[in-house]
């Protein structure tokens, strides 16, 4: 079965030594994300984007994610179930370290955190979540929680940090081949065997509506709060 492969880079994007950017030159027609700041970690143009580039790929789409990529990912897998064959999320960023705007605050007013607002349900499609026992960003027991979740197979690769370039992961054969791997496994099952219910959501019903709600509310709440200030 023809895929693409989607790099979906975290929280500062991916540089030219991190391991994506490794499998990303070592996979014939795998794309990074475009269209993303790198430095504004806001899901719901995240989730928009990465769904965006679902939408225009030519074949089913394997996505390949890191940190704060995860989430976006997990978003737009939820609402493209007919298009995403699989996806290899690595190292997810703790979303309870997120607000809908971005890195919360510290202080009573801070904003809470989006992890009531991410998917509750396994995805449709095959998932491996990578953690690491020494991850600064999210916890083993947690990243447990979260594979949990979205019904992704969890593995622990030991003190690892948080599996990017500052952690040693340049090159990263075991995560090609992990990837290969899974590719192998489902290239012979078409999308949409495992679930008959598998539909694109769209409109009001869909995971990043949800998110895109929320944002707004946020956003409305902060105007209205820095107007009351003035």
């Amino acid at each position: 079965m023809q895929h693409t492969t989607l790099i979906v880079p975290g929280f500062h994007g991916s540089g030219p030594l991190h391991w994506q950017t490794w499998i990303e030159e070592r996979l014939p027609g795998a794309q990074r994300v475009r269209g993303i700041d790198w430095e504004q970690p806001v899901l719901a143009r995240w989730a928009a984007t990465v769904r965006d580039e679902i939408d225009a790929a030519p074949h089913a789409v394997w996505l390949v994610a890191h940190s704060f990529g995860c989430l976006a990912s997990v978003v737009a897998a939820t609402d493209r179930p007919d298009k995403v064959a699989g996806a290899l999320l690595v190292a997810p960023a703790d979303p309870q370290r997120f607000g809908p705007l971005g890195l919360r605050t510290a202080g009573a007013g801070a904003d809470e955190s989006i992890a009531d607002w991410l998917p509750d349900t396994a995805l449709e499609c095959p998932s491996t979540l990578v953690a690491s026992s020494s991850d600064p960003w999210l916890r083993l027991e947690n990243a447990a929680v979260w594979a949990e979740r979205w019904g992704s197979r969890l593995i622990d690769i030991g003190d690892a940090g948080h599996i990017n370039t500052e952690a040693g992961f340049g090159s990263w054969p075991f995560g090609l081949e992990l990837l290969l791997a899974m590719q192998r496994v489902h290239d012979d099952v078409p999308l949409g065997a495992i679930s008959v219910e598998a539909r694109s959501q769209r409109g009001r019903h869909g995971a990043l509506a949800r998110i895109r709600h929320h944002t707004r509310f946020t956003l409305n709440r902060q105007v209205g709060r820095d107007a009351f200030n003035l």
